[in-house]
């Protein structure tokens, strides 16, 4: 392996594995405030955070708000993904609502069928079937506590999902730095009216009160991990290549079990690990029927 791609994949790594240990502080604060105000909070300083970066790189002017309607299907879609993981973490395990979260490369490859005209494919629908699987056993143990709330996990996945397509629609509309800002100043302005319509809802949980200085202090603590996170796989990406590094993903989950466990006394469910097993297999057998169909092509 070349020097640039052993790089790539600890950066990578690195970057994952940081996205878990914001999923914990998350945890830790369940019910302390309203989910939507947290993932505002948290896009404010991320927003802020690329507004710094692009004005010195680009000038005042980068920052007009998009009009292109993708940019905000972008921040739309990965705010709902925001909001979907925040309360799955609260009311699951967090191995488990980070492995239910790991659908979204098969529901990504679905959407690329319907939305980007990408031809049915066997592997796609033998990944799908297996993912089900996979979920339907992870979910098993949670639904009688949870009811319908584990849904949230699959909420995340597929915001996440709409995101990446989006992604793909929008690719080289701007530089990298202005695509990152775009899709987190849309995302702040669509929590910031989430969080509103959350508050005067009158819905139990979503009321807004005034927070602790720690939990803005965690959620800012969370807004620059996920940026920094971002910037790490982006690193990754950019060394060693997007379709080398995809199995560092599963790092995440690795790491979301050891923080489960250690800080929450989160044991891993026997059979719940069997479900991550197949949902992780289905996505691996995904993206190694792609890197083979990519190298027939060359």
């Amino acid at each position: 392996m070349q020097h640039s791609d052993r790089a790539g994949l600890l950066y990578a790594l690195a970057g994952f594995c940081t996205l878990s240990i914001g999923d914990a502080i998350i945890k830790g604060m369940a019910g302390e405030w309203p989910a939507p105000a947290m993932a505002a909070t948290r896009y404010v300083v991320g927003t802020a955070f690329l507004a710094s970066f692009l004005v010195r790189s680009e000038g005042l002017g980068a920052l007009a708000l998009p009009k292109d309607k993708l940019q905000w299907l972008r921040g739309i879609s990965i705010s709902l993904s925001a909001i979907g993981m925040f309360l799955a973490v609260w009311i699951m395990p967090l191995a488990e609502a980070t492995t239910i979260a790991f659908t979204q490369p098969i529901i990504t490859a679905l959407l690329a069928m319907v939305f980007l005209g990408e031809r049915a494919r066997k592997s796609t629908w033998i990944a799908t079937f297996a993912a089900f699987i996979g979920v339907f056993i992870v979910l098993r143990p949670n639904f009688e506590s949870a009811g319908w709330g584990v849904l949230f996990p699959l909420m995340g996945a597929t915001g996440m999902a709409v995101t990446i397509i989006a992604n793909r629609k929008v690719h080289g509309r701007a530089s990298i730095m202005a695509m990152q800002y775009y899709m987190s100043v849309t995302a702040m302005i669509f929590l910031l009216f989430a969080t509103t319509l959350g508050h005067f809802s009158g819905v139990e949980g979503f009321t807004m009160s005034w927070p602790h200085w720690s939990i803005v202090a965690r959620c800012a603590f969370i807004g620059l991990s996920a940026t920094l996170a971002q910037w790490l796989i982006y690193m990754g990406t950019a060394r060693a290549g997007a379709g080398t590094i995809a199995p560092m993903t599963y790092g995440q989950l690795l790491m979301a079990v050891a923080l489960g466990w250690i800080f929450f006394a989160d044991a891993p469910d026997g059979l719940a690990m069997v479900g991550a097993a197949i949902i992780i297999g289905a996505g691996l057998y995904l993206w190694y029927d792609s890197r083979n169909r990519a190298a027939a092509k060359k």
